[in-house]
């Protein structure tokens, strides 16, 4: 299989760190966060992937090269004018010929992807999307699921919850056919959260939702990107770090 990483992200919730760094390149423990995506995939076997760039896209290019360091194949697309998650990976079509992966380049993640895929190929649907349980859906994407796992509604970052209840949130890992680009027009924003998805609901497309089981964290704020390298630490994520950056599991 393939996958699409989409890299281009500035992160200004995260200024003054990304200051003259894209997002992506952010570090967690010493390593840019974009490395530990690239090792997730290639730990499923996935090694053929493209990265949409948009800012700074030099400073990630020089940093992974062709991907050989790091047991991947790497292609690059720079977006001139950024054109939205789903407007930038159509960009992408001739390289995505099957079954493909999408996933953000900022944050983090040890999902068993091999069981989602598997999930996606069962329920054969034209996209799959990886959601997480959480308490407080704030600042995403809420995703209800009906009994056959079949997504019935989408709630674009509610502005209220209840306590108590748990939601379903996009983690804004996708599992898609190379068909969806037939709904993704050219050349202008679009996105696959706030327009495609909602589009291909509304169509009666077949769309999932697996709900994954592991950690996922967004690296969203300054308040998250302090926490992930505390749960990095304490081994709640399941990445490769030096023996020295280990410490025993107290939580």
């Amino acid at each position: 299989m393939k996958a699409v990483i989409m890299a281009g992200g500035k992160g200004t919730r995260l200024r003054p760190l990304t200051q003259g760094m894209p997002k992506p390149m952010l570090k967690l423990l010493h390593r840019p966060t974009l490395e530990y995506i690239v090792e997730l995939l290639a730990s499923h076997g996935i090694t053929d992937i493209a990265m949409t760039l948009c800012y700074l896209p030099e400073t990630i290019r020089n940093h992974f090269g062709d991907g050989n360091n790091f047991g991947v194949n790497i292609q690059y697309l720079e977006e001139q004018v950024p054109l939205g998650t789903a407007g930038g990976v159509k960009q992408m079509d001739w390289f995505l010929d099957d079954t493909f992966v999408v996933m953000s380049g900022d944050g983090v993640m040890d999902f068993d992807l091999g069981e989602a895929i598997a999930a996606h190929r069962q329920g054969r649907a034209l996209a799959t999307i990886l959601l997480k349980r959480v308490e407080c859906p704030k600042g995403y994407g809420v995703v209800e699921v009906d009994d056959d796992g079949r997504i019935a509604k989408f709630v674009e970052k509610p502005r209220t919850w209840i306590e108590g209840i748990s939601y379903l949130i996009n983690t804004g890992v996708y599992i898609l056919e190379p068909e969806v680009f037939d709904f993704i027009p050219q050349a202008i924003a679009y996105d696959f959260g706030k327009d495609l998805f909602p589009s291909l609901l509304q169509l009666g497309v077949p769309l999932c939702g697996f709900e994954a089981n592991g950690y996922w964290s967004d690296v969203g704020t300054l308040q998250q990107y302090y926490q992930t390298q505390l749960d990095m630490v304490h081994g709640h994520v399941k990445v490769n770090l030096p023996d020295e950056l280990k410490v025993a599991d107290f939580a």
